[in-house]
């Protein structure tokens, strides 16, 4: 399936030079350009969109603020945002507004390409040093929640799942550690992300420790694997 992106940047060039790179790949197709958030924010209300590539710094609506209403307008798309600088308070703003990743300016073309394709998959588009870095900055500033009032809504080998993929754990791993076959786990995972209305793994690492799933230092909250094989 091919994934449609829109380009979101105040800077035309750089839209050009982006489309044109992507149009190469023909996993790709471009639908839209727009030098906004607001107008990022009104082609997505107007039409379906897979992934947005997003500047996150926009003079007006910046796009921190646009991320969260695509977000919100359409929870289906995946929002890539794109920084001339690494992790810094603006990047942390746009994930925890519901961005799956970013990418500096300088990626290569392939970089690029396979993050977009990564992103409307469902996967995070972070390397392990910047999730790492994300993870601390979650840490520190999470309020610890209800972890029983959280978990209410998934069963309890989803409950397991969720403690695994929260600790940065992979399908071949929670597959091991809950005897279970990789695509049960993969079943799971999708089951997990849409009743938490989460976009990828990385959002769960967020939700975990917001709600208490994963206490300070890493450790998960009950430990996984008590429950029949499913």
């Amino acid at each position: 399936m091919t994934v449609r992106v829109l380009l979101a940047d105040d800077q035309e060039l750089l839209r050009e030079a982006l489309a044109m790179m992507l149009a190469r790949d023909e996993r790709i197709e471009i639908v839209g350009s727009v030098g906004s958030g607001d107008e990022a924010i009104s082609f997505v209300h107007a039409r379906a969109v897979d992934v947005v590539l997003m500047d996150v710094r926009m003079p007006g609506t910046d796009g921190i603020a646009a991320t969260a209403e695509v977000r919100r307008i359409r929870p289906s798309t995946r929002v890539l945002v794109l920084t001339t600088f690494d992790l810094d308070e603006y990047v942390f703003g746009a994930i925890r507004a519901g961005a799956s990743g970013f990418l500096t300016k300088d990626a290569t073309p392939q970089a690029v390409a396979d993050a977009v394709v990564a992103v409307a998959d469902g996967e995070a588009a972070m390397g392990d040093a910047a999730i790492a870095a994300m993870v601390g900055f979650v840490r520190e500033g999470a309020a610890v929640g209800n972890a029983d009032a959280a978990l209410a809504a998934l069963s309890p080998r989803e409950q397991d799942v969720l403690r695994l993929l929260a600790t940065g754990a992979g399908n071949e791993v929670i597959a091991q550690r809950l005897f279970v076959s990789q695509n049960t786990v993969k079943t799971h995972v999708k089951s997990v992300l849409a009743k938490l209305g989460l976009p990828d793994r990385l959002h769960v690492v967020i939700w975990a420790y917001e709600n208490g799933i994963l206490r300070p230092g890493g450790a998960p909250g009950g430990e996984p694997g008590s429950h029949p094989p499913g």
